[in-house]
């Protein structure tokens, strides 16, 4: 084999080293989930209301529309992990836990996801302010959201209910970030089935 050609293949088999390595230096993603519950049947109320109840979109800036943790200082600034992940969009878990909890209730007739060809009488649907660490003088999981139900038919806003709420994290990983947001997730969702529950047991629909 020729020097040129001895000096070529060692610069490749080098070359395969060095990708190999740093292949295996790649830190693997971890993925974290809320608390869903699981799809059962109602306990139906003695009297639900005679109402279709639809769950539209948690509107929410582009940050929680994505899979990463994010982190926040007293201040302004604010980070996301790089290998520390939801397994879906944060907006779109609290989505489906607020779901799945309202029919869990039995207070309505029916509760369904909004879609393009589902009608309903009612339309519950919220934006998504705050869902991230932040690092005060200790840490805390901080949570924001405004939701809002509209009258289908007479296109009237007839509730509101806004949640904002600090939970402690018992510990400094975020594991345990993970659990402080997701039990400020089923604190929250709490709030709003009870709320909706007081409305309409004042409001009663025809």
């Amino acid at each position: 084999m020729s020097s040129a050609r001895r000096k070529a293949v060692v610069f490749l088999l080098v070359m395969a080293a060095v990708f190999l390595s740093g292949c295996g230096a790649t830190r693997p993603s971890k993925y974290y989930q809320l608390t869903i519950p699981a799809e059962t049947s109602p306990q139906q109320a003695p009297d639900p209301a005679p109402i279709t109840l639809l769950v539209g979109n948690l509107f929410a800036s582009h940050l929680y529309r994505e899979d990463r943790i994010v982190y926040s200082t007293a201040g302004e600034e604010m980070g996301t992990y790089e290998y520390q992940r939801w397994a879906e969009p944060p907006a779109e878990m609290i989505q489906e836990v607020l779901l799945r909890e309202l029919r869990a209730s039995g207070h309505y007739r029916t509760v369904y996801a909004q879609r393009s060809s589902t009608n309903g009488d009612f339309l519950l649907r919220g934006r998504l302010y705050d869902f991230k660490e932040v690092s005060e003088k200790g840490m805390i999981a901080r949570m924001g959201v405004d939701f809002e139900m509209r009258d289908l038919k007479s296109g009237a806003t007839v509730w509101t209910h806004y949640y904002r709420h600090d939970e402690p994290v018992n510990g400094k990983n975020v594991p345990a970030v993970v659990a402080a947001l997701d039990r400020n997730v089923q604190r929250a969702v709490k709030e709003v089935v009870e709320s909706l529950g007081q409305y309409f047991a004042t409001h009663p629909s025809k």
